[in-house]
This record gives structure tokens, sequence and C-alpha cells, in this order.
């Protein structure tokens, strides 16, 4: 295993932790070499995007100063973040948004394709048996696709076209 992808799994394992200690849903994750994207849904209010990613963000930083016996801070830049539901039309944005992280591996000629890449959940959307590593939870616009995952499916893989344009 590459120490790139290590510290990729680190930090899918540092997702899971965060996951069982707030109420919180992934939609979507893409993890690089040098960053990560997260599309998060926070739920009852009962823990912030900046509590959420502060316990992420730190608990990797303690682990990889660990492992690489350093001291000091890890991350150079507060995260960024952006409301779906307050874009132009939150539908089209979010599924395309889903599709344009998936493509940043391809960007950075990691792969030929998203779907081959291991450190994202595109798959999750696609294929109705895929299990990713870490729990992702479907967005009510992806689920208002359509009636069946099969019928979802077909109509997102409409918005990949939209990515390669």
């Amino acid at each position: 295993m590459l120490a790139h992808d290590y510290f990729k799994e680190l930090l899918i394992d540092v997702m899971k932790l965060a996951l069982k200690k707030y109420d919180f849903e992934i939609i979507s994750y893409q993890i690089m070499d040098n960053h990560f994207h997260f599309i998060i849904r926070t739920v009852n209010d009962l823990a912030t995007i900046s509590k959420i990613m502060q316990y992420i963000k730190s608990r990797f930083a303690i682990k990889y100063n660990k492992i690489m016996n350093r001291k000091g801070p890890f991350w150079n830049e507060r995260f960024k973040d952006e409301i779906i539901n307050y874009c132009e039309d939150p539908p089209i944005y979010l599924n395309c948004l889903l599709w344009k992280l998936a493509y940043n591996p391809v960007r950075k000629k990691k792969v030929s394709d998203p779907r081959e890449y291991r450190y994202g959940c595109i798959n999750v959307y696609i294929d109705e048996k895929y299990n990713p590593p870490i729990r992702i939870t479907y967005h009510e616009y992806f689920l208002k696709l359509g009636n069946t995952f099969l019928e979802r499916a077909k109509k997102f893989l409409y918005y990949n076209k939209a990515e390669l344009e």
C-alpha cells in the first residue's frame, strides 16, 4: 500500500469515528492525496458542520502526527462549505457536484474512470450492490430521481454526461 493510500484509509477510519460520535450524514466523499471533499448533511441541529469538521481534522492530525513522529498543526486552511439548498437549482447542483468530485482522480490522472477510484463513493449511486467502507446516506435529491434504485441510477448517469461536456 502506498503511503498516500495508508493515510486515505486513516481518514476513512476517522470518518467512521465521527459518524459514531455525531449525528450527521455523509452524502459523498472524495479523498485525494493532498485534500478531500465531503458532502455532509447535518441532522437535528445536534452537531454543526464546524464541530464535525473540527473533530475529523483534529483526530486525523493527532493520528498522523503520532505515526510520523511530528508535532504541530497539520491543516493549513479552514474548510470551505456551501449550503446546497441555497444554490440556484439544488437538485441539479447536487447531482452534478457528485460527478464533478468523482472526476477529481481522473483529472489528476490517477484513474481513467471515476468508478475505478478506491477513495471515492460514486459507485454507491450507480451500483446497488456496492458496499462502501463508510456509511453513505442518499440525499433526497437523488432519491427523487425515481421510484427504484435502477431508475435513479439511470437518471443519475445523465449527470455524468453533463460533467463530460
